[in-house]
């Protein structure tokens, strides 16, 4: 496409004086012409680009666009080898991890052997799928070769070259300087456990935590202070570096005690800084009051150092105000109007498909704080901008339809889905999501949504599987009994006692038409091999009575039969009026010979109705003087 765009418009620029010539010609013959201003406008406002640029992706971004997600199909992730699809939610989050812990040791060794991975195939050039340099190029002591540790991540290499830079008399630039704070710091003070290796962890830019202590601690005195302290001037991204670091890592009465040096020496801070603070908040006081006092202090210090706050200051407010009680349903309103009013969060979105977390508290109405913020959402497509953006997410457990499905078209938008989070709280959202449905919707639409969601977005749980089955019953649609079956065994929910005997009490709650029984019938035995292939299944009373009456209605008394010599074996009772039914099949049959072993079946449990079904036996068959 690039090249005949080229040629019109070196076509168009080339004759361009002369179509201007001919015009003004053509119009000086009018009696009007263009002034020099016109001209000039001309010249400014007509821009004629030499070619269209392509990024390289845009082809595939376009094949990409023309596709929707196949409800049908796995997950992509696992599209590459069906072998390893998983079918339920713990094969989902096995073979996650087993993908993941593949990709971390393929890229150890790929980072670690790179003279094995010296072509790249790759168009375009995908970066990642390269190897990394890891290795030190650099030996002699130099502020070049503490730069090349510090990108390379080596924390001890680091820390004991800028210590011989400072023997050898050599200065390190404040920028150098800056870097190797934000190293140690960040990790620590210990180096960071390379990808493949036990204990990996992927870490993008600064995270701050704001709830309980990381798994590294801050130690007393560690090269992050010493360094700190042996600075002859500490600037704020000194200060910011090191507080940020000992909030990340735990040490949130020490990063107030730095910033509290930070204002004794007039040293203005930066946004970062207060953020970090902010999160720390309810870890160093007590009261719910004294909390929101020490973070209004915090944003009253950013007002007079006229330090503007951005999207992950009132992020870190809200958090906070998780841990102030009831005083949250109060100021989590109030600073959502303050962003408004500051023009936060509009340009640069965030995860705000939940209601702020004060305001889930005790005695406010969830579904309007919801419906609101749907009314303010609808049809937007976000972006992840705060690092704990789809940590949570809305759960749907006011039991509002219209909510949902609103919830749900915003998930839709774009790439809102990324919002959801991890598998497990995309799990979570999307049972929430179906279960709301079951519960509130036809069942035709249920079963189109189930169908939409299974196994592509979501993998039922037995809590899940029961609400369907549910919803089955309470509109009557129980001729779909067999095919949800299908589905139990293939989703691997099988082996769950609870849900076969609900499965196996709907079946058998009412009569249908014979081709009906019959398929229940195939389900029944079905069943029963589950049971005794799986050690943990323990037959119930109602189980083995719901088999048995299924198979009866089905005409297969010999099946039947077999099931009513498991009520002995497995130290169960029949009911009375099982055993009546089978006593009415034998009439029907003719069974003269079973009708007394059924009586003696009876008699063996000590039953109260043995004598009733001794009389039916008496007077409904034709019996020998022995069986008499």
């Amino acid at each position: 496409m690039a090249a005949p765009c080229w040629h019109v418009g070196h076509h168009i620029r080339r004759n361009a004086q002369s179509l201007r010539v001919n015009i003004e010609h053509l119009a000086g013959n009018r009696a009007f012409g263009w002034t020099p201003a016109v001209h000039q406008q001309a010249k400014e406002s007509v821009i004629l680009p030499r070619k269209k640029a392509w990024s390289k992706e845009a082809v595939l971004e376009t094949l990409a666009s023309t596709l929707n997600r196949d409800s049908t199909a796995y997950p992509y992730q696992f599209q590459d080898d069906p072998y390893l699809s998983p079918r339920t939610a713990t094969e989902f989050k096995l073979y996650s991890l087993a993908q993941d812990s593949g990709r971390s040791a393929a890229r150890y060794f790929v980072n670690n052997h790179p003279k094995f991975f010296t072509k790249d195939f790759a168009e375009p050039h995908i970066p990642c799928l390269m190897p990394e340099t890891v290795s030190l190029l650099l030996e002699e002591v130099s502020e070049e070769a503490l730069k090349e540790r510090i990108t390379l991540r080596k924390v001890t290499a680091a820390v004991d070259m800028y210590d011989q830079l400072l023997q050898t008399g050599t200065a390190v630039s404040m920028e150098t300087t800056h870097e190797l704070l934000d190293l140690i710091c960040l990790y620590c003070d210990r180096n960071p456990v390379q990808e493949g290796e036990a204990g990996a962890e992927e870490v993008s830019g600064w995270r701050i935590s704001s709830g309980a202590a990381a798994e590294l601690s801050w130690t007393e005195n560690n090269n992050a202070e010493r360094i700190f302290y042996l600075l002859p001037e500490r600037d704020t991204r000194c200060y910011s570096a090191v507080i940020r670091g000992m909030v990340k890592h735990g040490a949130y009465a020490k990063a107030f005690s730095v910033y509290s040096d930070m204002l004794n020496n007039r040293t203005p801070g930066d946004v970062h800084i207060f953020n970090a603070l902010i999160s720390a908040a309810p870890e160093v006081r007590d009261g719910y009051s004294e909390r929101w006092d020490l973070i209004s202090e915090l944003l009253n210090h950013m007002k007079q150092q006229e330090i503007h706050p951005n999207l992950l200051t009132f992020n870190s407010v809200l958090k906070s105000l998780r841990q102030c009680g009831s005083l949250a349903r109060s100021y989590s309103p109030q600073t959502l109007n303050e962003m408004k009013a500051l023009g936060i969060g509009n340009d640069e979105p965030a995860c705000r498909t939940v209601p702020p977390p004060g305001l889930m508290g005790v005695g406010v109405d969830n579904s309007d704080v919801l419906q609101n913020l749907m009314t303010e959402l609808e049809g937007q497509s976000f972006t992840c901008v705060d690092p704990d953006d789809g940590e949570s997410v809305c759960c749907l457990d006011n039991k509002d339809l219209e909510l949902g499905y609103r919830v749900q078209s915003l998930v839709e938008v774009g790439e809102n889905w990324r919002l959801l989070g991890d598998s497990v709280q995309l799990s979570i959202y999307y049972g929430r999501f179906f279960n709301l449905l079951c519960m509130m919707e036809d069942v035709d639409v249920v079963l189109r949504w189930y169908k939409q969601m299974v196994p592509s977005l979501y993998y039922p749980n037995a809590q899940g599987m029961k609400h369907l089955l549910q919803a089955l019953d309470t509109d009557g649609r129980l001729d779909l009994l067999p095919d949800i079956w299908t589905d139990m065994k293939t989703l691997g929910l099988y082996n769950r006692a609870d849900l076969l005997e609900q499965l196996l009490g709907l079946m058998a709650g009412e009569e249908h038409s014979p081709e009906l029984q019959e398929a229940f019938a195939v389900c029944a035995l079905d069943v029963k091999s589950v049971f005794e292939e799986k050690a943990g299944l323990e037959w119930s009373a109602s189980s083995l009575s719901h088999v048995t009456t299924l198979l009866l209605r089905a005409s297969k008394a010999q099946q039947a039969w077999d099931m009513l010599k498991l009520f002995k074996a497995h130290n169960r009772i029949p009911s009375e009026a099982l055993l009546n039914s089978f006593l009415s099949v034998c009439q029907r049959d003719g069974a003269s010979e079973r009708a007394v072993e059924l009586v003696q079946l009876s008699a063996a449990f000590c039953l109260t109705s043995t004598s009733g079904l001794a009389s039916r036996a008496l007077a409904e068959f034709d019996l020998n003087q022995e069986q008499r």
